[in-house]
């Protein structure tokens, strides 16, 4: 929460409000909703929000920041890919690769993130809208080089980046290995037609400066804006 992307929250709240065309009183699934800076805002303007993600210290941020704003959010410890939604939303939310895009070692690249989507699908009203954002694959393929390759940092084929993280506990440091997976619009646009969506915006969406302008070469992030036209 500390780091400098996630200052222009307040106005990306603004901005989700304004896409998903939901007054407030309307049903709002955060799917990957980490220590839920978007969930809370949004519950802060009247939106009834549920969120899901898969960690555990996460959430329980997600609920410290629930708790101080005094407002009411569902939290739920799930894994985007095995959701079975109990309702229907009337918009959808996945921003900032808490979910799509981010990989588990063994996760197919493919199928991992269209069985979120489908899942978003089946949680989500008919017509009502997904805002997603995930990374940039022009900004990859412009970054790595063939030692990059060689040394399994990128993937080509798969569109996948490597990486080693370390991270401090209250004990001591320790390190995590991850992957994560960057797409290029036309390959969204099928994905998202595939599991039950027609693709309305693609924009240049990294964290901290949204924007409704032609996607950048070399920025960090893809936002696509969706609206759900069947079942699958």
């Amino acid at each position: 929460m500390d780091d400098v992307y996630t200052k222009n929250t307040a106005e990306e709240v603004d901005f989700i409000i304004d896409q998903l065309g939901l007054k407030p009183g309307a049903v709002i699934l955060d799917v990957g909703c980490g220590t839920g800076r978007h969930a809370v805002g949004l519950a802060k303007k009247g939106y009834n929000v549920t969120g899901i993600d898969l960690s555990s210290g996460m959430l329980a941020e997600a609920r410290r920041a629930v708790e101080e704003a005094e407002v009411k959010v569902e939290l739920l410890h799930v894994d985007a890919v095995k959701y079975k939604p109990r309702r229907r939303f009337d918009g959808a939310i996945c921003l900032c690769e808490g979910a799509f895009g981010l990989l588990g070692s063994t996760d197919d690249p493919r199928e991992h993130d269209f069985k979120i989507l489908c899942n978003v699908n089946a949680a989500l009203r008919r017509g009502s809208r997904l805002i997603l954002t995930t990374l940039n694959g022009y900004k990859m393929a412009r970054e790595y080089d063939r030692k990059d390759v060689e040394q399994g940092r990128f993937d080509p084929v798969t569109m996948v980046e490597t990486s080693k993280i370390e991270y401090n506990t209250r004990k001591d440091k320790k390190s995590v290995v991850v992957k994560q997976r960057g797409y290029v619009p036309s390959e969204l646009t099928i994905l998202f037609s595939q599991a039950g969506f027609r693709v309305e915006h693609i924009w240049g969406g990294t964290a901290g400066k949204w924007h409704r302008q032609t996607l950048d070469l070399d920025e960090m992030e893809i936002m696509v804006v969706a609206k759900r036209i069947h079942e699958i």
